[in-house]
Formats: structure tokens, sequence, C-alpha cells
């Protein structure tokens, strides 16, 4: 039996499940949960990101009339005084809405859930949203395309290098393309699109998704530079491969932008 598929398909999985571990552990991630009230379940989903030049709207789905909820926000971080709102019932649904910030602006919020006397706050540590500028799809796009396509082909050369193929320079040497062209084109463009800077990491700031990105490229141009003159480079190319899924292993934006509120307009 040809091995080729089996090992395409490895790589696949070890791209996707990366990814999408790194995106659901990371602080933009929409905030799940339940209370309990009167025997009644709620379920709760806190969204962390809103982009574009709207409200964030938040909403709760509760068929018993009986229960209310109010929100209480503030901008963070900060120690501001918080702002409670009451949200309005329409049907099964509460709904009430978060004030848009400037990009990068964040704010802290949490739903105080009421049925009679009972009531429950949740989260208890109050979840914290991002606002951020449109994208557009035309940099979106090609962005999760070279991303995917680029850290897909890095994985293969790296299993490739691993079971001893011959290939596996060319799949490096495409992936390493791809991969420049997703996180050092398109992503700062997208970064400059939602927060305003172009580049959030070392040596400008902090931001562990650029940083993360320009380690995987650099163990990566490391192993190109040993493959010169076409040896075979294995060690470092299964390094390379090693160092990039443990960095995309850090979860999507920690320690992203963030706005300096002594910088901004004053709070709505």
């Amino acid at each position: 039996m040809k091995r080729g598929p089996w090992l395409w398909t490895l790589a696949v999985v070890l791209t996707v499940g990366t990814l999408v571990y790194q995106r659901m552990t990371g602080p933009t991630y929409p905030l799940r949960g339940h209370v309990t009230l009167g025997g009644q379940v709620i379920a709760l989903k806190l969204t962390r990101s809103h982009g574009g030049e709207t409200d964030q709207p938040v909403r709760v789905i509760a068929a018993d009339t009986a229960v209310r909820v109010t929100m209480l926000w503030r901008r963070h971080p900060t120690n501001d005084t918080w702002t409670t709102v009451d949200l309005t019932r329409s049907g099964d649904t509460l709904s009430a809405v978060l004030p848009h910030q400037p990009r990068a602006g964040k704010l802290a919020y949490q739903l105080r859930v009421m049925r009679g006397t009972d009531e429950v706050l949740f989260p208890p540590e109050a979840a914290v949203t991002r606002f951020k500028g449109d994208i557009s799809a035309f940099v979106i796009i090609p962005h999760l395309i070279c991303m995917f396509g680029g850290l897909m082909l890095l994985v293969r050369a790296g299993i490739g290098a691993l079971v001893k193929e011959t290939t596996f320079p060319r799949q490096a040497r495409i992936g390493v393309v791809m991969f420049a062209l997703g996180g050092f084109v398109f992503g700062p463009w997208m970064q400059h699109m939602a927060f305003g800077p172009w580049w959030a990491g070392f040596p400008f700031g902090t931001d562990m998704t650029d940083n993360k990105t320009a380690v995987a490229m650099l163990s990566w141009l490391v192993a190109l530079w040993m493959m010169r003159g076409g040896k075979s480079a294995r060690g470092a190319v299964i390094a390379a491969t090693v160092i990039t899924l443990a960095v995309f292993l850090i979860p999507h934006s920690v320690f992203g932008s963030e706005l300096d509120w002594s910088q901004a307009p004053p709070p709505r």
C-alpha cells in the first residue's frame, strides 16, 4: 500500500488540529457556559471580539418570561464605574448592546441572570471583548489559504524528512513561500485593517500571533539555508516542523493589540 496518501492525511490532521486548538483556546474565542435558575438551565454565549462600526450585540435565549438579565460593562483595563444595562425581551430573546469602541479598544462585561429572588453572575470574572475594524474578504481569504496551505506543506515536509522521502525539500520551499505570504504580507495587512499597526510583535509589541509566526519562519529559514547546495538537512527540517507546531499551540491573539485608554477619546 502506498504511504503517500496516509502521510498527507496526517499532515492535514496535524495542521487542522493545531489551527483549531490555537483558535479555540485564544482570548477572542466566544465564552460559553450555562446557569441554572429555578431548575432551568440557561445556555449563555458571550462574544469576545467585534468588527466593524456597529455596537456589539449581546443576546440571551430564555423562554421563561420570569427570567431577567442585566449587563454590567466598563472599559478594560480601567477602574471605571460599572455601567448597568437591562436586557430587553422580544419573545424568547433578551438583548442589549455594548457601545462601539475605537479599534483595539476593550470592554469587560458580565451578565446578572435573575429569576425571582435567585440570581447568578456569569462569568464570575468579567469577559473581555475587543473591537476591531472591518477586514476585507480580499485580504482574509488569501491569508487563510496561504497560512493553511503553507503550514500544511511545512508539516508534510517534516513528516517526509522523518520517513526519509526525497520530495520534502520541494515541499519545504513551496511551504515557506506560502507561509511568508500568509504571515508577512496578508497577515500584517489584516492587522493594519483591524487595529492600525502593521506589525504588533517584537520589537514593536507583544502580540504572540506575530511573534510565533516570526519564530516559525526563522526556524524554516535556518532549515532552507542548511539545505543549500542540495544538502538533505533532514534534522533541521524536522526541528523546524516541531518548532512550528509547538509555537502554533500558543493560543491565538494572546497579548494582542490593546488600546491605551489614556490616549483614546472620552468613553461613551
